[in-house]
């Protein structure tokens, strides 16, 4: 099952458009759009998308192994990805992920700005709805995990909704937060339901509440520090002002984006460097990495930075080169 399976393509159009779709539920998609709303949009639909998205991730990942339902069998179905192959099926992360930042985005964004709102709808329900039949085609899901992930993750919408208020408030002002926010998500990630296999679900799990972490750290000290939010100001009517505001808007997001990517790449090779040293190990043995007392570590350090980063690094760079 470690090969890939040959295939030919008769429609490229499907084929890039569910690969390209698939990958709006992966590490790739997270790692830029959810900093991108936290510089470019608004600082609480950020927060919120946070919020929801690692813990409804959470409980995605740990019912798969609790669960045990396994993938589609292959053949018949031919399986366009090979990473997640090990994990388990039910429920579909993917469309839990899509449902719960797609919705989300939308719930919180429809209550600060002036926008049709069944143009916000439509286009919450056409994102998540192409990352679901994304995970059939690519032979990844049945149409049972995909109903079963989207189902929970509304259901886990619905009911963090009526407290998202709170949540962030405690978040924002308790003097607790950071010590809340870094333990319970090592806690969880070590007590991780063990499998009698390797499965990537415990690091991506791990990867997700270490980001989460750091974020919420990062909320935390600018809220306490007064920090200058990013305002809408720049988005008025007129040619000229739009066309700043677009280059304003991309400035933010490379200079960002270089700064996350450089700093998750320093952190993994510190804090590899630094596991290899302690246990006697070279940092390119996959199976030394799998280890829990090594996996774990890695995994939230490394992400635990990128999140703060994110939120408290890359925006005092912006203040720096003039682009709040």
């Amino acid at each position: 099952q470690g090969y890939p399976q040959k295939y030919i393509v008769k429609n490229y159009f499907y084929y890039y458009l569910f690969k390209f779709s698939a990958a709006l539920g992966e590490e790739i998609f997270y790692i830029t759009f959810l900093p991108f709303t936290y510089w470019n949009i608004d600082h609480s639909v950020s927060r919120r998308m946070i919020i929801v998205w690692s813990i409804v991730m959470y409980i995605g990942q740990v019912s798969k192994d609790i669960l045990k339902w396994p993938r589609p069998l292959s053949p018949p179905v031919v399986k366009l990805e090979m990473r997640t192959n090990a994990e388990y099926g039910m429920p579909s992360t993917h469309a839990m992920a899509a449902t719960a930042i797609s919705f989300s985005f939308f719930i919180a964004t429809t209550n600060q700005y002036k926008y049709p709102f069944e143009l916000g709808l439509v286009a919450a329900f056409v994102f998540s709805t192409l990352v679901c039949l994304s995970r059939l085609y690519t032979g990844m899901h049945t149409v049972l995990d995909v109903i079963g992930g989207a189902l929970i993750s509304a259901v886990l919408l619905m009911l963090l909704y009526p407290a998202w208020d709170t949540i962030d408030h405690l978040l924002l002002t308790s003097p607790f937060c950071p010590l809340f926010s870094i333990v319970v998500p090592l806690v969880l990630c070590y007590n991780y339901p063990k499998l009698d296999y390797y499965s990537p679900t415990r690091g991506d799990t791990t990867t997700i509440l270490g980001a989460a972490a750091g974020a919420t750290v990062g909320f935390w000290l600018n809220n306490q520090y007064a920090a200058p939010a990013y305002t809408s100001e720049s988005f008025q009517p007129g040619f000229p002002l739009v066309t700043s505001a677009v280059v304003l808007v991309l400035a933010r997001f490379f200079i960002g984006i270089l700064v996350v990517l450089l700093t998750r790449w320093v952190m993994k090779s510190v804090v590899l460097g630094a596991l290899g040293y302690r246990y006697k190990f070279p940092i390119h043995d996959l199976q030394a990495r799998r280890r829990l007392e090594v996996e774990v570590p890695y995994k939230f350090v490394t992400y635990s930075s990128v999140g703060f980063t994110a939120t408290v690094i890359v925006p005092l760079l912006h203040e720096l080169l003039g682009l709040m």
